[in-house]
């Protein structure tokens, strides 16, 4: 496992650094102008100017590697001397947003806690529910329980997240104003009273991505159940008298979990795209909505550091999905 897990760091560099220059690639040849909000009374060489100060009149193969080298070396440097009070990145061009002005990844860190509250919490959610619900819909198969959990999984699954997001403001935070439509990304929770505003705000976008996951993986999840009820060995475990919640939750759902391992893991990050739709709906202050003023504005240091960040993340779950096929399956070894 231990050579398994370095081989695939190894492969997971270049991996990456090509996916940087597709999506560096990508962005170069899009249209639009960093300079095109400009007012047309500024002179040309004022604009010209501007556009240098950008680092726009770099050939684009230089200012790649320019980015590479900010964010693999000057980038992790800064932060290092941010925890330890060093000087190592002294004097260091950190990645600069054309929007902002102000380091990209400070601009990113502020967004991150918002995306991860609402984000987060809606994934867990959606796993929690979706595993036991995936579990009681195959051993109750063709019952009223797996019938109205399917009937749930196909409305939660073949809706879009915009489409329900939509419809819960106008039935919980207009008409019955239960929950606030408009998710105030300002509140700081202090008390019990700030605490109870954070969980009501919560609670719409929230349910919008827990309803969207929660059907995708609880259909992964029965359907994994059932494969592995009718196997071989589920009957002779019965055989041998062995209780029937034993045999379920012991033997037949470590095995059925293999495969929902990569639905969960692989989901996990692209979730956060998910939310970039969830979050202009409930105009939450997150990732995803900075991501979009990112391609309104033309700002390709945003735009190339975001879309990187979740290409990172996605080979990081699936590297984290084949190590745990082993730790849940011995019989699968990568050495």
């Amino acid at each position: 496992m231990l050579t398994f897990t370095i081989r695939r760091l190894l492969l997971a560099i270049p991996t990456l650094i090509f996916i940087s220059l597709v999506i560096f690639l990508l962005l170069e040849a899009s249209p639009g102008d960093p300079l095109g909000d400009v007012p047309l009374t500024v002179p040309p060489e004022v604009k010209e100017k501007m556009r240098e100060a950008l680092g726009l009149g770099q050939a684009w193969y230089i200012r790649y590697v320019l980015w590479l080298k900010q964010f693999f070396w000057v980038e992790p440097l800064y932060w290092f001397d941010q925890a330890f009070g060093t000087g190592f990145s002294d004097g260091m061009q950190r990645i600069i947003s054309f929007q902002s002005r102000s380091p990209v990844f400070d601009v990113i860190a502020q967004r991150v806690p918002q995306t991860l509250i609402v984000v987060g919490m809606s994934y867990l959610v959606g796993v929690m529910i979706a595993i036991p619900i995936g579990i009681l819909s195959a051993y109750k198969q063709y019952s009223w329980f797996d019938q109205l959990g399917t009937f749930v999984s196909m409305i939660g699954f073949s809706m879009p997240t915009f489409f329900t997001g939509v419809v819960l403001i106008i039935i919980f935070g207009v008409k019955l104003q239960w929950f606030p439509s408009v998710y105030d990304t300002t509140l700081e929770v202090r008390d019990w009273d700030s605490f109870l505003a954070q969980v009501r705000q919560m609670v719409m976008p929230v349910a919008v991505l827990a309803l969207y996951n929660a059907a995708q993986i609880s259909r992964f999840m029965r359907a994994s159940m059932l494969d592995n009820l009718g196997q071989d060995y589920v009957r002779t475990a019965r055989a041998k008298g062995l209780g029937e919640r034993t045999v379920v939750l012991k033997h037949v759902l470590r095995n059925s979990l293999i495969p929902v391992v990569t639905v969960i893991a692989l989901g996990l990050p692209t979730v956060f795209g998910g939310a970039i739709i969830t979050e202009q709906v409930f105009k939450v202050n997150g990732l995803g909505q900075l991501l979009i003023s990112a391609i309104h504005a033309n700002d390709i240091p945003m735009v190339l550091t975001l879309t990187f960040i979740f290409a990172i993340l996605i080979v990081t779950f699936t590297l984290i999905a084949d190590i745990l096929y082993g730790v849940l399956d011995p019989r699968i070894r990568y050495d």
